[in-house]
């Protein structure tokens, strides 16, 4: 899973390099958010963000910080203390996206979630959307 996370963290900051000041640290969940919330309703996507958030808080110490709120959307960047790198913040984006299309392929199978990945990222190589398969990179 870290392995799809963190190409899709790339290929939406090579996305959205021309409005940087626009950037928001988890684009990606925000991407996901509208598509997910259609399947399983806000309150759904808010519990599924969360689980994966307490999850990848075991293995990356600032996310204590992060929360999400009412709407689904993370917040509490401002006070990340002290302030990761830049390989440590993106580490922690990868584990936490990682672990929220972990409990995707749990909860509705590999199959709808790769068809969601695509209708949400359709410049992604279908082949890259296998979660059935172990990927070793």
């Amino acid at each position: 899973m870290r392995y799809f996370a963190k190409h899709l963290i790339v290929a939406e900051a090579v996305r959205n390099k021309s409005s940087e000041s626009e950037f928001n640290f988890f684009h990606v969940t925000d991407q996901m958010r509208p598509h997910l919330a259609i399947l399983m309703g806000k309150g759904g996507f808010r519990a599924l963000l969360s689980r994966a958030l307490a999850l990848a808080r075991t293995e990356v110490s600032w996310l204590s910080a992060i929360r999400v709120d009412a709407n689904g959307t993370l917040e509490g960047f401002e006070e990340i203390r002290p302030k990761p790198g830049p390989a440590e913040f993106l580490e922690g984006r990868v584990v936490l996206l990682a672990q929220l299309l972990g409990l995707l392929v749990t909860f509705i199978g590999p199959r709808l979630t790769a068809r969601l990945a695509g209708e949400i990222w359709p410049e992604i190589s279908p082949n890259d959307w296998d979660f059935g398969k172990e990927v070793n990179k």
